[in-house]
């Protein structure tokens, strides 16, 4: 039989915790709420940015002179050998299952282009990417960015990491570059997505052009060099607040469900100290009596 000090103990500790979770998943559904805001009030510059790229992609004449760099991000090397990977993931814990699943997806990808004998390279954003893969895929690590997600995520900070990777795209000799992170659809439901940014598809940008006509001056070739980049930051902005929300959702969703685990425990800690109380009291009871008959 448990001792009444012992479970008294416990149900003081559980209860700490539960306040302890409670105020993370009040927390976190303030800062959930600002993340969705500032996603929804990016979209519309995301999406109209992403589309005039298209359309300016579409009408560009590839046949003409254009800069090495630029035919790289727009058409890539021709080959599909080597793939830089990008997997995004949060600085804080207690979120759930949402750096697990992107890991968990990443790894499985990494599994499917080493089956088919491609190579690839990783650069993680995020301190708890780096502690999953540590173990198993450290040697596969070239970069590595901590902090970001501890702090609201800026434009700046997703043009710094463009700059990174396109400097990486074009030195290292890569075919493709994959981001992994998580798309938010509710606080009880993220979707883990991987996104080909670069090289541009090409294909699939003629196919969904406007077929409004359009004069470029000085020409595309001029006006792509200026706009690819910040497509791309765009891109990577949209992809950080994306995975920033579903942080915020997965971590409410997960403190939610401890606080209410926490007042199961509690109420199973209480029934039993009342239980051992009552025996305790019986059995001090039928002490007193059996003294008195002995008398």
């Amino acid at each position: 039989m448990a001792n009444l000090k012992v479970l008294k103990n416990r149900i003081k500790s559980v209860k700490s915790t539960q306040k302890i979770t409670k105020a993370m998943k009040m927390v976190s559904a303030a800062k959930l709420r600002r993340a969705r805001e500032k996603l929804e009030l990016s979209l519309p510059y995301f999406q109209a940015l992403d589309e005039m790229t298209k359309n300016v992609v579409a009408a560009c004449d590839f046949s003409e002179e254009i800069s090495p760099e630029l035919k790289k991000l727009l058409l890539g090397s021709g080959k599909d050998e080597k793939y830089l990977i990008i997997i995004t993931s949060s600085d804080r814990g207690l979120c759930g299952a949402f750096n697990s699943s992107i890991t968990r997806s990443a790894k499985k990808y990494m599994q499917e282009l080493t089956a088919v004998g491609k190579k690839f390279e990783l650069v993680l954003v995020g301190s708890k990417a780096c502690t999953l893969l540590k173990a198993t895929h450290n040697q596969y690590v070239i970069h590595h960015e901590e902090g970001i997600t501890k702090k609201p995520i800026t434009y700046t900070a997703a043009h710094a990491i463009v700059e990174k990777i396109t400097d990486l795209y074009m030195n290292g000799n890569y075919d493709k570059v994959v981001i992994f992170y998580n798309e938010f659809k509710s606080a009880i439901s993220q979707v883990v997505k991987n996104v080909q940014i670069l090289p541009f598809d090409i294909k699939q940008d003629t196919d969904t052009q406007d077929k409004t006509t359009f004069e470029y001056e000085p020409n595309q070739t001029v006006i792509l060099e200026k706009l690819l980049i910040k497509a791309l930051a765009s891109k990577i902005f949209h992809v950080l607040l994306e995975n920033s929300t579903s942080e915020q959702g997965s971590r409410m969703t997960a403190m939610d469900n401890a606080t209410r685990n926490a007042g199961d425990m509690i109420s199973n800690l209480t029934l039993e100290y009342n239980r051992t109380r009552q025996a305790l009291i019986t059995k001090e009871l039928i002490e007193i009596i059996s003294g008195a008959e002995a008398i």
